[in-house]
C-alpha cells in the first residue's frame, strides 16, 4: 500500500523540480560580451521562476497586506508606531548580539548589549529607545551576513513567495536566525508559538506601513520593478555585510519592500539608503 505522505512529499518534490528546470533563463549568445557581461551581472539564473514569484508577492501585497498597512497607518498614532519598532528591534538584540559576536565585532556587540539591558529596563520593554539618547545606537546583523563575513558565496538571486527577494546563503542564515533566537524556544517548550506568529505579522505590518509611499512611487518610478528590487537588494545587502552604515534590515514581507527606506524617501537610482 503506498504511503500518502511519501507520496505527497515525492509529488511535490517533483512540482519543485520541474519548477526550478523550467524556471531557468536563457544564456545570451556567447559571442555578445555585453549580453554575458550582464546575465553574470544579474546573477539571476532562474528570473522566469523569479519574475512569477515576485508577481505573485506583488497580487498578495496589494490585495491583503497593503491595505493591513494602511488601516494601521490611520489607526495608530507616530510615537505608537514607533515603540512597537523600538520593541520589535530589542526582541532581536540577542540574534544581533550572536552575530556580533560570530564575526569578531566587539565593539557592536557591546553595544548591542547596552541597548538591550538599557531599552529593557529604562526603555520599558524596548518601547523606548533610551540607549539611542545615551549614544548606543541601533544596528542589524544576521547569520546571512556572518556567512558573508566567513567567505561563503551568494549563490544565486530567488525570489520567494512571502519572504521575497533572498539567495541561498541569506534563506540559510535566516534559518539559523531562526534557531538563535530566544523566543522561537520559548514558544517551543510552553506551546506558545503564537507568540512569533503575532512577531512576525506585527515586524511585516509596520514595515510595510512605514514604506507605504515610498513603494509606491518606486514602482511608478521604475522601468523594469523587478530588475530595480533585485539591483536594490544587492547594494542593501553588500552594506550591510559591510557594516558600512548604522542600518536595519527590514523584514523581507510579502512584497519587496525591505528594500525601501523606513523614512519614506526613495533611495536614488544606484544608491541604498539607512532601512527602517
Amino acid at each position: 500500500m503506498i504511503d500518502m505522505k511519501v507520496f505527497g512529499r515525492a509529488a511535490v518534490a517533483g512540482v519543485i523540480a520541474l519548477t526550478l528546470v523550467s524556471g531557468c533563463a536563457t544564456k545570451p549568445d556567447p559571442n555578445d560580451e555585453a549580453a554575458v557581461q550582464a546575465y553574470n551581472e544579474a546573477n539571476d539564473p532562474l528570473e522566469p521562476m523569479n519574475r512569477y514569484f515576485f508577481e505573485l508577492n506583488n497580487f498578495f501585497d496589494e490585495i491583503l497586506l497593503k491595505q493591513f498597512a494602511g488601516y494601521y497607518n490611520i489607526a495608530l498614532p507616530t510615537v505608537a508606531k514607533d515603540s512597537i519598532r523600538n520593541a520589535l528591534r530589542n526582541l532581536n538584540s540577542p540574534v544581533i548580539l550572536a552575530n556580533d559576536l560570530f564575526q569578531g565585532e566587539g565593539s557592536r556587540a557591546g553595544d548591542t548589549s547596552m541597548r538591550f539591558v538599557i531599552n529593557s529596563t529604562l526603555g520599558i520593554g524596548g518601547l523606548i529607545d533610551v540607549a539611542k539618547m545615551m549614544g548606543y545606537n541601533y544596528h542589524d546583523e544576521d547569520f546571512g551576513q556572518t556567512l558573508a563575513v566567513w567567505g561563503t558565496g551568494e549563490g544565486p538571486y530567488l525570489t520567494l513567495p512571502v519572504i521575497g527577494p533572498s539567495n541561498p546563503r541569506d534563506l540559510a542564515g535566516r534559518g539559523v536566525d531562526k534557531v538563535l533566537d530566544p523566543l522561537t524556544w520559548v514558544g517551543y517548550i510552553y506551546d506558545v508559538g503564537y507568540i512569533n506568529t503575532i512577531r512576525s505579522g506585527l515586524d511585516t505590518v509596520d514595515t510595510r506601513a512605514r514604506n507605504m509611499q515610498a513603494l509606491d512611487e518606486l514602482k511608478k518610478g521604475s522601468i523594469d520593478f523587478y530588475a530595480t528590487i533585485r539591483s536594490l537588494y544587492r547594494q542593501q545587502r553588500n552594506d550591510a555585510i559591510r557594516n558600512g552604515r548604522e542600518s536595519d534590515d527590514l523584514t523581507p514581507a510579502v512584497t519587496s519592500e525591505n528594500m525601501i527606506p523606513g523614512d519614506g524617501a526613495v533611495p536614488e537610482a544606484g544608491q541604498v539608503t539607512d532601512a527602517q
